[in-house]
């Protein structure tokens, strides 16, 4: 079930990323996807190493042993979206934190509203909990960077460190995690119905 932490990032770690992501921008547009029209970086080094610096915090929160597997960030820009959907394997835990906003556009997980202040995160299993943000961004910018990682005692172990994804010519799950994934998603919901 999805979890608001305040504060995942103190005042002075949001300056030094909100910094960092400005730079990035002036420097490079990243990756943009038609379908969400704002930039994206996968594989970051500054973002990749949060991976690992807050990694005891998200245990600590999770209440799981975790191998990290990668991060991700992304620049929402005017008119940005973020439908609805379920992440890949490598994402069975993963945090979403709000780095800088200059207007409010919450994510929704499971069917609950968070609306992140800068420095915030949710944390949520994102391979089974859907999640997605409504209609269209409205303001000039919205930096948020995703840090997925996997149980050391679940299903998904072969995902640590994106390794699966590398060794498989990108290939992001295989059948056996399809399945896998559909037992949680209805362990998920039934859970989410009591």
């Amino acid at each position: 079930m999805a979890k608001l932490i305040k504060n995942f990032f103190n005042k002075n770690e949001l300056k030094v990323y909100q910094k960092y992501c400005y730079n990035k921008l002036d420097e490079d547009l990243g990756r943009i996807d038609p379908d969400q029209f704002s930039p994206a970086w996968y594989l970051d080094p500054l973002m990749n190493a949060l991976l690992d610096t807050k990694l005891s915090l998200v245990e600590q929160e999770s209440n799981l042993e975790l191998f990290p597997t990668y991060a991700y960030w992304r620049y929402y820009i005017f008119g940005g979206s973020l439908k609805k959907h379920f992440d890949r394997p490598a994402c069975e835990v993963s945090i979403t934190t709000c780095i800088k906003k200059d207007s409010n556009w919450p994510i929704v997980v499971g069917g609950d509203n968070f609306e992140l202040e800068e420095g915030d995160a949710v944390l949520y299993y994102g391979c089974f909990e859907e999640h997605s943000r409504p209609g269209k961004y409205k303001g000039e910018g919205m930096a948020q960077v995703f840090l997925h990682y996997v149980n050391k005692n679940g299903p998904f172990t072969h995902h640590a460190y994106d390794r699966y994804t590398k060794d498989n010519d990108g290939s992001k799950f295989s059948d056996e995690d399809r399945k896998i994934l559909d037992k949680l998603k209805n362990e998920y919901r039934s859970l989410k119905n009591q």
